[in-house]
């Protein structure tokens, strides 16, 4: 299912690594701070427990939502919604 990945952290070494474990998942960077990537239900498990281990639970933010490719359909992409200089092309025949 699609997954979106979104996060702030606080410090630049652990956003760094969740930007690298986002990218080992199969995940892709769609803006600074925005993953997003066909992941099943085991990786989903897998990269949580990743990241959970690297961020500051006080500090930091991570959301993770799976969805499904008809309610990503229905989804509204509004003014500059995907840095296209970071969307690859694997991800552009499903946003552009």
């Amino acid at each position: 299912m699609l997954t979106w990945v979104i996060y702030d952290i606080v410090k630049n070494r652990s956003r760094g690594k969740i930007s690298k474990a986002c990218e080992k998942a199969g995940i892709y960077r769609v803006q600074k701070s925005v993953f997003l990537g066909d992941l099943n239900k085991a990786q989903i498990k897998e990269l949580t427990v990743i990241i959970t281990d690297l961020i500051d639970l006080d500090k930091d933010s991570v959301y993770i939502f799976p969805m499904s490719r008809d309610e990503f359909a229905e989804s509204l992409l509004l003014g500059q919604a995907f840095d296209r200089n970071l969307v690859s092309d694997e991800l552009k025949a499903l946003l552009l």
